[in-house]
This record gives structure tokens, sequence and C-alpha cells, in this order.
């Protein structure tokens, strides 16, 4: 078969890859040269540098539309002479005239004819009319071009530093992302041996103690703990953050997982000399969902109040449950939270006193944990201060910290 002559470039600017493919077979079948640029920045630097016989132009584009491409396109004296028919699914024909197209296809395309329009358009080229540049025009349209093409020149430029800026986002997020993990893994690795040391020693497998060495290893015990419990928030954030922290359905009782947590805290609350109460109901509130991740969810609410709770303070934790909702709160007679940093608290890394000489410990993860791992239950995390409601009998809270879940975890959430 004779293969048929090319003797006319098209130039196809749409973002739909399959349109792309079927207009490029079609067009390449009948003799036509296709080249193809998949957005309306893209479709501008190929229109001004291939020099296409025709620009068919696809109106919908994702970041410039069809007007904008067209009114930078007609801006340029390369590209103030080739051809451009407009792609669109509206026939408005007033508009795609105005900013310089030549002529109008609507979609869908009737692909049969397709070739020989494409072919029309290339033999017929611009209306060879003499008038004045768009510069030197005085009438209100001309003026408005003008404008138009000066505006699509800046929105051209802004998209392109948009774009940009989000690939080294894109990029600073990874090498962050990265740094975590190795960081992490380097942590936790010589955290292992040392663990396993300080309970072979607390057990005394390795000879009887003396009081003072208990208590100095116990000591050493606790901050070895710290340091491995800032390690596993620091894996956990990372790998929510990357999608790849699994999260299990099955039933659960949502108050058994709030007294576990609290138990797993209570140490604490004796250590900082807070008191500490709740009002937790006996009956079940029984659930579907990852119960390990909720309960640690929890514990970050527990140790945000003990950081935050002067010794001496107090702090209650209770349920509640709607037709739909489960719902955990955590009251604290602390310092309370400016209402800018009401929001804040829950990003990552963050603290509300940044400084060296800090009054609070901790990394900012605890918080960013507990909203990931909400988040993904397809719940809410907030914080209130002062609270918005009170419970009989603490009215001296000056924080209140909640959470919700859904009673059921969606299948798309897990």
């Amino acid at each position: 078969m004779e293969k048929i002559k090319t003797d006319v470039t098209v130039l196809h600017i749409e973002s739909d890859a399959d349109n792309r493919r079927l207009v490029h077979e079609i067009l390449s079948n009948n003799g036509i040269n296709v080249v193809e640029a998949s957005n309306g920045i893209d479709g501008i630097h190929k229109a001004l540098s291939t020099s296409p016989d025709v620009i068919l132009l696809d109106i919908a584009l994702p970041d410039l539309d069809g007007y904008e491409v067209t009114l930078k396109i007609r801006g340029d004296e390369r590209g103030k002479k080739v051809p451009i028919v407009a792609l669109s699914t509206q026939n408005d024909k007033k508009m795609i005239q105005a900013v310089g197209c030549d002529g109008l296809i609507v979609k869908p395309i009737e692909i049969s004819k397709l070739p020989e329009q494409i072919r029309a358009f290339a033999k017929a080229g611009r209306p060879t009319v003499q008038i004045r540049s768009d510069a030197d025009r005085d009438d209100e349209s001309g003026l408005l071009l003008l404008q138009g093409h000066k505006l699509a020149d800046k929105l051209q430029k802004k998209v392109e530093e948009l774009e940009r800026a989000n690939r080294a986002l894109l990029e600073s997020e990874k090498i962050r992302t990265d740094f975590y993990r190795n960081l992490s893994h380097e942590l936790s690795t010589p955290l292992t041996p040392a663990v396993g040391y300080l309970n072979m020693l607390l057990n005394e497998d390795l000879g009887e103690l003396t009081p003072l060495q208990r208590k100095a290893i116990e000591s050493i015990g606790r901050g070895v703990t710290k340091v491995r419990s800032m390690v596993e928030n620091l894996l956990d954030v990372t790998a929510l953050s990357t999608g790849k922290m699994s999260f299990f359905s099955r039933e659960y009782d949502f108050n058994m997982q709030a007294r576990e947590a609290l138990k797993l805290c209570s140490e604490q609350f004796r250590e900082r000399g807070i008191r500490v109460d709740s009002s937790i109901p006996k009956s079940q509130f029984v659930g579907i969902g990852d119960s390990e991740k909720l309960r640690r969810a929890m514990v970050q609410l527990l140790e945000n109040a003990v950081k935050f709770c002067k010794p001496d303070g107090q702090v209650h934790i209770c349920t509640r449950r709607t037709a739909d909702r489960f719902m955990y709160l955590v009251y604290d007679s602390g310092s309370g939270i400016p209402e800018q940093e009401l929001q804040a608290i829950f990003k990552t890394f963050y603290q509300i006193d940044g400084s060296p000489t800090r009054e609070h410990g901790g990394t900012g993860l605890g918080l960013a944990l507990a909203r990931k791992i909400i988040e993904r239950f397809g719940g809410e995390i907030w914080a209130e201060s002062p609270p918005k409601e009170h419970a009989i009998g603490f009215e001296w809270a000056q924080t209140m910290v909640g959470l919700w879940v859904p009673v059921q975890v969606s299948v798309a959430n897990v």
C-alpha cells in the first residue's frame, strides 16, 4: 500500500489522552503530520516554535483555557498567521472569533470529516484583510484585544511560576519524607539493644542491683522510652503521610479503648502530680474500625494534656455518642490556647512556643499524628479554648481537645 504523502502539520492541543490518540490516528492515516500538547502552556510553546500549518485547540483546557491560549499565541508575531480551529462542546462563535480563532468544530467531532476540514483551513490560511496592528487601533475592540494579549501573557507567566513552585514543593516533600524515614530507622536501630539490656538489668538477669543502681537504671529507662516513643511517632507520621500505614476494620469497644489509653498514661499524670478523673460509661460503645490506631490517637490527646497542664492541675476525660459517631473529649486546667493557634496545633512539628527556652517539651508530632489517624477514620479532631460546653463539675477547664469517629468506618478510609 502506498504511503500517503505528509504535506500538512497540525498542532493538536488537548488535555484528554484518548481524544489525542484518536485524532492522531485519523489524521496521520490521512497524510497529516500531528504534533501534540496536553496543556495550554505546552501548547503555546509548541505553537510558537514548531510553525504548524493549523492549530487544533480544545477550549476546555485545565491550566489556561483555549481563549487564553489563543490570545497569547495571537499576541506573538510568530502566531499571527497560523489558522486556529477551536474545539468546543458549545457553539459560541462570537467569543471564539473575538479572541482570534478562525474556525470552530463542535464536539463530538465527526472524525470522517476532520482530515478534509484540516486541509481546508491549512489551504485557506488566515484572512488577508489589511488592518492596522492591535497597538495602532483606536477602536474599543482593538484596545480590549490588546489588553487581552497582555493579560494572557501575565497569566501564562503566573501559571508557569506556580507549576515550577509546585514541582519544587513536591520534590521538597519527597526529600523531607525520605529524611524522616532514614532518620527514624537510624535512631530506632541502636534503641533496640539499649531497651533489651535495660530490661535485662531491671530483671536482674545480669546480677543483683542495689537500690541506688535500680533507681538510676529506671531513670535511664524512662529517658529511653521517651526517645523510643518519639521515634515511633516520627515513623508513624511518615507512614501516614505516604499512605503506607495499614488500617484494619474490626469490631471494638470505644469506651474500652478510652480506658486503656488512660491506663497507659496514668504514670505520666502521677509523675506530674496532675489529678485526673473520667466519666466513661461502663456500657459498651461498639463500633467498627482499627481499635489500636484509635487508642494511639487517644493517648496523644492525653499526653498533650500532661504536657500543658501544670503540676497539681486537673484533667477530665469523657466519652459521648450520637446516632452515628463516638466522641472522646479531654479537658485540662492548663494555660489555654490562643484563638489563632487552635487549628495550627494539629500541624506536623508545630509548636505554640518554638523558642529554645520554651516551657513545654515535645516535638510537635503527637497531635499531628492523632489528626492523621482520625482523618483516616473519616472523623475529626479539634480544640476549644475555653471549652464551648462544660460538663457539670469541671468548669475550671481552660482547654478541651476532642475527637470524633464514625460508629462504622467506611472501607474507603481504611
